[in-house]
């Protein structure tokens, strides 16, 4: 990571109880970097202030020096793992007597230079709570947290906050605000954060437009459709996914006539790491594999096995 330390203090900074201003750019937004940083400078007992710019994040930090160097080596060490530093930039200057440490509303002015990371597959918490029947999030598909879910697919603009996403218009209720307010939780300040009460809902449509099932309903209704044959459009945060089972010739025919896709490949979806493996010879997925929180597209030697498999392949030897 480059560092710039601008050096000496500036005229007057007392640098045994100063104060230290970091400008930080890099892949910092949406990944939970200022819970973060709110959590590493309250443990550590600094005052100051954090927030979210158009460049990147800005922190200020303010104590006694060897705290807040301590705080600029745990930076790097322990940020989390979606996140990216690329530069980092500190100034020294003169206490301002702040107290306490608190998160900012965002600063939209300047030149936009902060990346926009790509959507996370869920974490294994949020799964967790999506199959546990007694959680208030149980089979809701839209869970997230700061760890993991949509970020490219719904951000309009930076700073990345709630109300620059697709998000804005779902007023979090009571449960979800709370999470979001609490710096012990893994959703403090998780932009995306909603549920089955306040978040988006799913809903199945026929082809004429009809509603024809919500929320739990509509998914075991496109399941449903998938199991005899039908081609169903799944409309995302990032547009639209056309599926069929793959083990159905008479479906992916149908698909590759609509599509006017007679030989070009169609990529195949799996539940794991161990069913690619069992398909594909010399598979590069191994669990914990690098890329795997993004569930990032391979390509592998395919193996030999059941005939369903010929109609989508179409004579290629690479699966992906």
């Amino acid at each position: 990571m480059p560092w710039r330390d601008t050096g000496r203090p500036q005229r007057g900074t007392n640098r045994l109880t100063g104060r230290t201003r970091l400008f930080v750019r890099g892949a910092v937004q949406g990944v939970g970097f200022r819970p973060f940083v709110f959590r590493l400078a309250t443990e550590l007992g600094l005052a100051g202030w954090v927030n979210n710019s158009a460049q990147g994040v800005t922190i200020e930090i303010e104590g006694p020096a060897d705290r807040r160097e301590a705080f600029l080596l745990r930076l790097e060490r322990e940020r989390p793992p979606h996140s990216l530093v690329q530069s980092l930039e500190a100034v020294h200057l003169d206490g301002v007597g702040y107290a306490g440490f608190t998160i900012r509303a965002s600063d939209p002015g300047g030149e936009v230079q902060a990346l926009v990371l790509p959507d996370i597959a869920t974490c294994e918490d949020c799964r967790r709570e999506v199959l546990d029947p007694a959680n208030r999030r149980y089979r809701y598909p839209f869970t997230n947290c700061t760890a993991c879910g949509p970020r490219f697919s719904l951000i309009e603009s930076l700073p990345y906050d709630r109300a620059r996403t697709s998000m804005r218009g779902f007023r979090m209720c009571a449960a979800c605000q709370a999470e979001y307010d609490d710096p012990r939780d893994r959703r403090f300040h998780a932009q995306p954060n909603a549920c089955p009460v306040c978040g988006p809902q799913l809903a199945l449509w026929d082809s004429a437009g009809a509603v024809l099932a919500q929320g739990d309903e509509a998914l075991q209704g496109a399941v449903a459709a998938l199991r005899t044959g039908s081609i169903v459009a799944v409309k995302g945060l990032g547009g639209f996914h056309l599926l069929v089972r793959a083990a159905d010739d008479a479906a992916v025919q149908r698909l590759r006539t609509r599509k006017h896709r007679e030989e070009k490949p169609l990529a195949l979806m799996a539940p794991s790491f161990a069913a690619v493996a069992a398909w594909c010879c010399g598979c590069p997925l191994r669990a914990g594999a690098a890329g795997a929180e993004r569930q990032s597209c391979y390509c592998a030697r395919r193996a030999r096995g059941p005939t369903w498999r010929r109609r989508w392949r179409r004579g290629i030897r690479r699966w992906g």
